[in-house]
């Protein structure tokens, strides 16, 4: 799959102000605010393109600027400062008509008061301290759900904070148009991976279809002989193979090219598959789904498209970080009392992206689904922090689950041939799994080593999801209050 290049995406640098001052100051004005937007632009920390827009002064002038961002495809979402005093009820009728996130930069242009030298012409010019009050009010009037950064332009905490919200914005941005595959049904009978795709269209901008898998054994008769040994060749330099004749590795070959001509052929960048549909292929997807999340595309196992999505978005996110992204499960838990913790697998579907070494391609039998031994990375996730999250459907809405871990490094598996990785969830596996499970949280994860907790609390908050974490300083009597104030908050909410 082709990545965009997050320079090619474009933030908008908005600064405020009024007639009021004078074309001197308003002069002032424009010069440090694009001093400020092309320092973000060369900022390392920051991965996207900041483009300066003129100082707003009127109501029309806003207006406009927010309809052109609606409309730019490249444009993902303004920071907005207010370098003087901007009256706010001029904001008022441009941000009710604004669809593109916003973060709200709480800065000034210089760092320290000129103590000797300050008058009055220096208070007109850098008001931020109160004009970004004035902002403030009126986006909390009117419920808008955005991202405050404190602090000085040039600090290196303001553009990671800046450059994380970015990365956010990118992935609210794949939301609105994700496509998604499901090829069979959901697992029949499990309820968690269920959920209301018309809402989640409408809400997140999902289009999740679903395919018959005869469209991806139609799409794998297209593959030719040749084009298996073109990927069998890149199965050899990039992982652990043995046998590069192997006919189960070959197969899976065959999956993962038609696959992909499938999903690319239609404009999917995430899928689902399922054991209990796998009518006309001879193996359960495995090594094909490791690799497809290898190149970028979401996968969620079982039919849980939800996770797919997740993945996918992270992934996007993600770009040029150091780390993976990965579907996961939490599978079995180690429970001795000196180091309680999760041993997290799939039977075959986890991405390599989260390996620690160089991962072995394996044949071994599934014992579940009927079907001949399918081929499979192996490796285990390497030790560090990450987290873990999860999307379920509660009802009229969708709620955001996200438990940071620490993870470890697990014993040798001689029989147990998977990708895995061994954690301990935040504060601790007893109130960790005692939370996850309060919350309703699904036993299929996306995992991360590569983003942290805020860029997924910023995009929560984009979207409009409930997001609930569970992290070093939870406790159960105070989640189970927070899941109770959230049920009635999102009640009451419908109304307001």
């Amino acid at each position: 799959m082709e990545t965009k290049d997050l320079k090619s995406y474009e933030v908008w640098f908005i600064t405020g102000s009024q007639n009021l001052y004078g074309e001197k100051t308003l002069q002032q004005v424009d010069k440090d605010s694009e001093t400020i937007a092309k320092a973000f632009d060369a900022s390392a920390a920051i991965p996207v393109k900041i483009v300066f827009k003129p100082v707003l002064k009127t109501p029309d002038e806003i207006y406009n600027c927010c309809l052109e961002a609606n409309s730019s495809p490249n444009c993902i979402g303004l920071i907005t400062w207010m370098h003087t005093f901007s009256p706010s009820k001029m904001w008022i009728q441009g941000l009710s008509v604004l669809n593109k996130p916003f973060v709200h930069l709480h800065t000034q242009f210089n760092r320290d008061i000129p103590w000797e030298t300050i008058d009055m012409d220096f208070m007109n010019l850098n008001q931020s301290a109160h004009g970004d009050r004035e902002f403030g009010f009126i986006c909390s009037r009117m419920r808008l759900n955005r991202k405050v950064i404190v602090g000085h332009w040039e600090d290196q905490n303001v553009q990671e904070k800046l450059g994380r919200w970015t990365r956010s914005a990118v992935g609210y941005n794949e939301s609105k148009s994700l496509k998604i595959c499901r090829f069979g049904d959901n697992m029949r009978h499990v309820a968690v991976t269920e959920g209301d795709k018309v809402e989640a269209q409408r809400v997140l901008g999902w289009q999740v279809n679903y395919h018959g898998v005869g469209d991806l054994v139609a799409s794998m008769d297209t593959v030719s002989e040749t084009d298996i040994d073109a990927l069998m060749d890149v199965y050899a330099s990039e992982y652990q193979l043995d046998d590069q004749s192997n006919e189960n590795i070959r197969y899976q070959a065959k999956i993962e090219l038609g696959l992909k001509k499938f999903l690319d052929k239609h404009g999917y960048k995430a899928f689902t598959t399922n054991f209990e549909d796998l009518h006309g292929l001879k193996q359960l997807p495995g090594l094909a789904c490791q690799r497809l999340m290898e190149q970028g595309y979401g996968f969620g196992a079982e039919g849980d498209w939800k996770q797919s999505a997740l993945v996918r978005i992270m992934k996007v996110m993600a770009q040029g970080l150091e780390g993976g992204c990965s579907f996961m499960e939490d599978y079995t838990y180690h429970l001795d009392p000196a180091q309680p913790a999760v041993l997290s697998a799939h039977m075959l579907e986890i991405c390599p992206t989260v390996a620690a070494a160089k991962p072995k391609i394996e044949v071994h039998p599934l014992g579940i689904g009927g079907k001949d031994a399918p081929a499979r990375l192996v490796f285990n996730a390497p030790e560090g922090d990450g987290i873990n999250a999860t999307l379920v459907d509660m009802g009229g809405r969708m709620r955001m689950i996200l438990n940071p871990v620490k993870c470890i490094t697990p014993k040798a598996l001689p029989k147990l041939p998977v990708a895995c990785a061994l954690w301990v969830p935040m504060p601790n596996l007893e109130i960790g799994a005692a939370a996850w499970i309060l919350a309703g949280g699904a036993h299929h994860t996306s995992f991360s080593m590569a983003l942290n907790r805020e860029y997924l609390e910023d995009l929560a908050e984009m979207i409009g999801l409930e997001l609930v974490v569970i992290d070093e300083n939870t406790q159960i009597s105070d989640f189970k209050k927070e899941l109770k104030w959230n049920d009635l908050y999102y009640h009451l909410s419908k109304g307001l």
